[in-house]
């Protein structure tokens, strides 16, 4: 359980999917916690941008396996797709 939501969100993932759906669905996408819940990953966008979240979904993302000489796996990952209301927005790299 997280008991403090500062280190609820790891990073934003930016990737060409990612983009889309920020312009076209006010979408934006997470690297999150992998015990993170969905109402957790929602206060804690709502507490550090100052939005209000319509909507969070959460995958967990296998890591691949890796062979070669010293065979292992690599970690999983978690994101959380966070849905804004109508009028707010997210902007990265804005310096603000």
């Amino acid at each position: 359980m997280i008991n403090d939501i500062y280190g609820v969100l790891l990073a934003p993932h930016v990737s060409e999917k990612a983009t889309r759906l920020a312009e076209k669905h006010r979408q934006f996408v997470f690297r999150v916690r992998k015990d993170a819940t969905k109402a957790t990953v929602k206060a804690a966008v709502e507490k550090f941008f100052k939005v209000e979240v319509a909507d969070v979904r959460v995958v967990v993302l296998k890591g691949k396996a890796k062979g070669g000489k010293t065979p292992g796996r690599r970690s999983d990952v978690k994101k959380a797709y966070v849905a804004l209301k109508p009028g707010f927005d997210i902007q990265f790299g804005t310096g603000q």
